[in-house]
């Protein structure tokens, strides 16, 4: 499976998978989602994600 909006660079957060384009480990929102955060919360947190 290929993610498009995420990437993983060495040179980024250490490697970790994060939001394309922006420093957001993809591991934050996965961790929200899971705390039962809604988009509209998230989004607060992380305005710079675009909805799709």
């Amino acid at each position: 499976m290929i993610f498009t909006r995420t990437t993983v660079s060495p040179n980024q957060l250490r490697g970790a998978p994060c939001i394309r384009g922006l420093h957001i480990p993809v591991a934050s929102v996965v961790g929200m989602v899971a705390d039962g955060m809604i988009e509209e919360e998230i989004l607060r947190v992380f305005p710079d994600i675009a909805r799709v």
